[in-house]
């Protein structure tokens, strides 16, 4: 890469881990879509790694649901990267990587899902074995559990990073309060804090990230973020204006879903806003819409890391093109941003002010 894209990096909350700002993740694609199943499937990942490798990323991440069957993706990426550090022992050195998990959906039985201690436990374990890692570096709890007390959550927690089966846990989708109170509950017993959250955030998915969670970025929470769907399941790279490509995300088995948002996003006007914002991209910072999505959310401050969902090298080359652009970002590029979207959230936690003066790494 040439200096003008290099990888910056980011403290992730108080872990003491930096995390390339842009990260790569499995959630979709290696183990679900066709082609991308088995022996081709890791081929293809073995290239998609190299890729983000080559270009700095450091953090890999996965979770035990993902793939058909679950897990898939887990074994892809373990066997992916086991190869490569034989082809790239410097590369992949264990030491300079960062590789998650999370954990919740494990299987259909009745103590196969959820964060009790036995399936927290068995379910780092097993997903251990299909990354063919000894310990991961970040296991999330990837959802909240209703069922099982906070306290227990914690204490589960804690055993997985004391055992050396993880540094650090961390959180996906939790609220505000069910962080505060875990952290609370962490320190007066002498258990292990979450540290970090997985939340969805985009241009058009805000509120979260940039009011709910706002107390939780300064001491003594110093939350970190690892932020996914940061175009919006595809539909910011503008690959859907105009109907579902083939073999597109959400063309596959148990994501129709996806196609019920998307048509609720042409009935909103979000797909016209995507439409202008294209326009904005090319006219303004001479980039793609997706380079101007990625962007905008790296130049948030509380944003740790993006993670990325490519298929392919040429995918990932054109990402991490985005770099360049988030530096190029001033604030009236942000404000005019904010126009055209009209989800900027007010009048509290809005990261557009002075708060983006702080680019953090870039």
């Amino acid at each position: 890469m040439n200096d003008a894209i290099t990888m910056p990096h980011r403290m992730l909350g108080r872990t003491g881990l930096q995390v390339s700002v842009f990260s790569y993740g499995f959630w979709a694609t290696f183990g679900v879509k066709d082609g991308l199943l088995s022996d081709e499937g890791i081929t293809q990942a073995m290239a998609c790694l190299q890729t983000a490798r080559n270009a700095g990323v450091n953090l890999f991440d996965n979770a035990e649901v993902y793939g058909s069957p679950r897990g898939e993706a887990e074994r892809i990426m373990g066997e992916a990267i086991a190869r490569l550090r034989i082809e790239h022992p410097s590369a992949w050195r264990r030491s300079d990587i960062l590789i998650t998990t999370k954990i919740f959906w494990g299987g259909d039985g009745v103590n196969e899902k959820g964060l009790s201690r036995k399936h927290v436990m068995e379910g780092t374990a097993a997903a251990l074995g299909r990354l063919q890692v000894d310990y991961v570096d970040l296991v999330f709890c990837h959802r909240p559990d209703p069922l099982t007390p906070t306290e227990t959550v914690v204490r589960a927690m804690t055993d997985v990073v004391r055992s050396g089966l993880a540094t650090a846990w961390g959180t996906s989708e939790w609220s505000a309060h069910q962080i505060t109170e875990a952290v609370w509950i962490a320190r007066s017993m002498g258990l292990e804090p979450p540290q970090f959250e997985q939340p969805q955030y985009n241009l058009f998915h805000r509120e979260r990230v940039e009011q709910e969670y706002h107390p939780l970025y300064a001491p003594p929470y110093s939350l970190g973020t690892t932020i996914w769907s940061p175009l919006m399941s595809g539909i910011l790279t503008g690959k859907y204006n105009d109907g579902i490509p083939d073999g597109s995300r959400m063309t596959q088995p148990g994501y129709e879903w996806l196609q019920a948002r998307l048509a609720a996003h042409h009935e909103g006007g979000v797909i016209d806003k995507v439409r202008a914002l294209t326009e904005f991209a090319a006219r303004e910072l001479n980039c793609s819409m997706t380079q101007l999505a990625l962007a905008w959310c790296a130049r948030n401050p509380h944003v740790s890391t993006v993670l990325l969902g490519a298929t392919k090298p040429e995918q990932l080359d054109e990402n991490l093109a985005a770099i360049p652009v988030a530096r190029a970002m001033t604030q009236d590029h942000l404000d005019a941003i904010d126009a055209i979207t009209g989800t900027r959230p007010d009048p509290y936690g809005g990261f557009g002010g002075a708060g983006m003066r702080e680019l953090k790494g870039l």
